[in-house]
């Protein structure tokens, strides 16, 4: 009896470490879906992160599990996971997360876990116990989810700007100040809908091996669910600044139409992998969307050096959370 309620307060003590993980997703990737809106004055910080918690949360009505069921069931073998596994991989995604927070890069909390997962997983059982398949498509997206947010970005802008050609700027102004809205609502709908998943799937993940679910075709329960988008949204709700100011402001200067048009670009992007159960980075599709926005205009519009320093960090985020994972593995052994 007494080594079951030590396990039991083992996996409670775990699933409260992935909540915080998950309200620092939120936290960290506020400035996703607010720094455009934010940047171009249609909000004000304190209105824009309430109006993005509120559609981080009601994603729990609109998508279904697929993200979830990706990273529970379609990375590593789960008969390797267990709690070690799980506070490896969730003590690597959170350093890492804490350390570009607070140098104001905004790096992905999504791949940050993936990396944390991979590596507990190989410190453990060796690459082996790796899904291939699956940790390639999250891998593909790295590169797919920000050209494709660049590319739709460009595209709605070139369009906006030909319909718009006859319209007075004030005019334009006027309108996509409005329609801002939609866009940063749609981002924020689809930045719940698949980061607040990645959480959902590793408490998953953690209760299959744990013996507290009873098979791995089992849904989540409804409080994981319900619990983890709460998470997201309270995140949202404290709005990292530090990495706003560098979406917002310095990768280039956006205006509402850029805002909507980089936002809009951004959401399909990440309907289509939510859809396609694919954990992609919000970060990612964000950025190559404020990327394609302001290279529109003018190459010079876009400041190349931030960028870049934007990709290095994306680089570094899986071998880098992954190796702090793999620390924090051992260091479990000696712990539990």
């Amino acid at each position: 009896m007494e080594s079951i309620q030590v396990a039991f307060w083992v996996i409670a003590l775990l699933v409260v470490l992935a909540l915080l993980f998950d309200f620092m997703n939120g936290f960290h990737d506020a400035a996703n879906s607010i720094a455009t809106v934010v940047s171009t004055g249609v909000l004000k910080p304190q209105h824009a992160v309430l109006f993005a918690a509120f559609f981080n949360f009601i994603a729990i009505f609109i998508f279904h599990m697929a993200v979830a069921k990706a990273i529970g069931k379609g990375t590593v073998d789960a008969g390797v996971v267990d709690h070690h596994v799980v506070f490896g991989a969730l003590i690597g995604a959170i350093v890492w997360n804490v350390i570009t927070w607070y140098y104001g890069i905004p790096s992905s909390s999504s791949h940050a876990l993936i990396g944390g997962i991979v590596g507990a997983v190989i410190a453990k059982a060796g690459v082996g116990a790796l899904i291939a398949g699956g940790l390639m498509k999250t891998v593909a997206f790295i590169f797919v989810s920000p050209a494709l947010g660049f590319v739709l970005g460009s595209l709605l802008m070139v369009i906006v700007a030909w319909i718009c050609r006859r319209t007075s700027p004030l005019k334009v102004d006027k309108w996509f100040r409005r329609l801002q809205l939609v866009s940063a609502g749609l981002y924020s709908l689809g930045h719940g809908g698949n980061d607040a998943q990645k959480t959902i799937g590793i408490i998953w993940m953690l209760l299959i091996a744990a013996g507290y679910m009873t098979t791995a075709d089992q849904s989540p329960p409804q409080w994981v669910i319900v619990s983890c988008y709460l998470a997201i949204g309270l995140g949202t709700m404290f709005g990292g600044w530090r990495i706003v100011k560098t979406m917002g402001q310095k990768i280039t200067k956006l205006k509402p139409v850029g805002g909507f048009c980089a936002e809009t670009g951004g959401a399909l992007t990440l309907f289509l992998a939510t859809s396609l159960g694919i954990p992609v980075s919000t970060t990612h599709t964000i950025t190559g969307a404020i990327v394609g926005v302001g290279s529109t205009q003018r190459a010079s519009a876009v400041r190349w050096g931030v960028a870049g320093n934007i990709v290095w960090a994306w680089i570094f985020t899986i071998p880098a959370s992954a190796f702090i994972a793999g620390v924090a593995y051992w260091l479990s052994l000696q712990l539990f």
